[in-house]
């Protein structure tokens, strides 16, 4: 069926389609009850009408377990960490106050497996969802966002899916069928509006520098890349414009990625596997409407279960595949720390240490891109340093780090020594602190 003519059929009659299924949010989670284990889709896809619903039960059931990671809904509520308590796999804005207060639990999860959920998502018995009205075979899409929402639904005992009517229809494995689906409720509650915080002109530059540099210098045209979500690698889409015959196979689509589609310059015709496609698990929060309008119906897009696009074993197949992707900090010897502040959870690991590993195993170049500095506090610090913080998370180890790009130049550190490795990395420090790091590296290996 083509995609206008799926569109007119969802126009004329979705709500017969589910019957006594769609009811009111209130009764939907009225099934919910204490001792579940309940699941939550991610980021855009947060099914924020089922949550508030939630979020109003929560003084009235008691030992539930609430997993959403990235959320976009405050779970800052009466009862958290005695009645019930939250769990994420992904920090977002929204809990990475209530984590660093003690009422949010962290957990790590970065091993994935295809068609196999990580060990600590595999025992939740309820999942919360947003899907798109069914087509005319009962088919819902789960929009621009899938990661495991489809493993998390086959899983769980009990489906309570919210309706988007703005979700977006891709190729690949991004449906479900209605039958496989308890509960539906019609969204009265949309996610708040997602506005990128404005970046200060100079960090701007910055980030332009750096992405034009890893654009020029180690992307080739017929290359296949793999770009993380972050402020500086998700930037990456607008310094390959002048590119020809790109591939993308990856993660999360980035921002820039349908433009690039749009003109020729994304082509996938020389990718090694799934040749033709942008593949990954969902595309970008925050990713602009007439993108994502772009893409709908669009052959040319797939997006799959995030176990399957971050397998390792998949990655490995792509041959000289590029990852491209964020580094909060970098120690002098190349460790990444992609997710912490110290012991501090930040973020979280998403897929960056599976594309890293599969990457070198695919031949390809793996590039971590970051600002030399940052301002904290009003106070100016490196970002390249001698050693990662205590408590730091080593997201990619230094033997799976090939490039590190700053505003300063690009870091070569595949087969150098440790002292070799300082050299590179502090020629790319901010110049404020090249003489210190330089210092701190004589004083750790002479």
């Amino acid at each position: 069926m083509s995609a206008a003519a799926a569109t007119a059929s969802i126009a004329t009659g979705w709500r017969s389609q589910l019957g006594d299924r769609l009811v009111a949010p209130e009764v939907a989670v009225g099934h919910i009850l204490s001792g579940d284990r309940v699941g939550i889709s991610i980021a855009q896809a947060t099914p924020y009408t089922l949550c508030m619903a939630l979020a109003a039960r929560l003084t009235e059931i008691e030992d539930v377990v609430v997993c959403h990671g990235a959320p976009l809904f405050s779970w800052e509520l009466p009862g958290l960490g005695e009645r019930f308590r939250v769990e994420s796999y992904y920090l977002s804005p929204l809990d990475r106050p209530l984590y660093q207060a003690g009422t949010v639990e962290f957990n790590p999860i970065g091993c994935f497996r295809s068609h196999s959920l990580p060990d600590s998502l595999n025992s939740f018995n309820v999942y919360l969802v947003t899907v798109s009205p069914p087509d005319s075979e009962g088919y819902v899409s789960f929009g621009d966002v899938q990661i495991m929402s489809k493993l998390m639904a086959r899983r769980a005992t009990l489906v309570i899916a919210e309706i988007d009517e703005r979700a977006i229809r891709t190729g690949g494995d991004n449906s479900i069928h209605l039958s496989e689906i308890n509960y539906f409720v019609e969204r009265t509650q949309p996610p708040p509006e997602l506005v990128l915080p404005p970046v200060p002109p100079d960090e701007a530059r910055n980030v332009e520098t750096i992405c034009d540099l890893v654009a020029q210098k180690l992307v080739p045209d017929r290359a296949t890349l793999q770009v993380g979500v972050g402020s500086t690698s998700g930037m990456l889409m607008a310094s390959l414009g002048r590119h020809h015959d790109l591939g993308m196979q990856t993660e999360i689509i980035p921002w820039g990625a349908a433009k690039l589609v749009r003109e020729g310059v994304l082509t996938g015709e020389y990718k090694k596997i799934f040749p033709g496609l942008v593949v990954g698990s969902g595309f970008a929060v925050a990713t602009p409407r007439e993108e994502l309008d772009y893409a709908d119906g669009h052959s040319g897009f797939h997006i799959y279960d995030f176990n399957f696009t971050d397998d390792i074993r998949l990655i490995a197949r792509e041959e000289g595949l590029i990852s491209v992707n964020n580094a909060l900090s970098v120690d002098l010897t190349g460790q990444i720390d992609s997710e912490s502040m110290g012991p501090q959870m930040y973020t979280g690991s998403g897929g960056q240490t599976a594309f890293a590993v599969g990457t070198c195993m695919a031949g390809g170049k793996t590039i971590f891109v970051l600002p030399s500095s940052a301002t904290i506090n009003g106070e100016r610090k490196s970002r390249i340093v001698p050693m990662l913080a205590e408590g730091s998370v080593v997201t990619v180890p230094r033997a799976y780090v090939q490039y590190v790009v700053t505003e300063y130049g690009i870091a070569d550190i595949r087969g150098k020594t440790l002292r070799q490795r300082a050299r590179e990395l502090i020629a790319i420090a901010h110049p404020d602190f090249r003489a210190e790091l330089t210092a701190q590296a004589r004083r750790l290996w002479g």
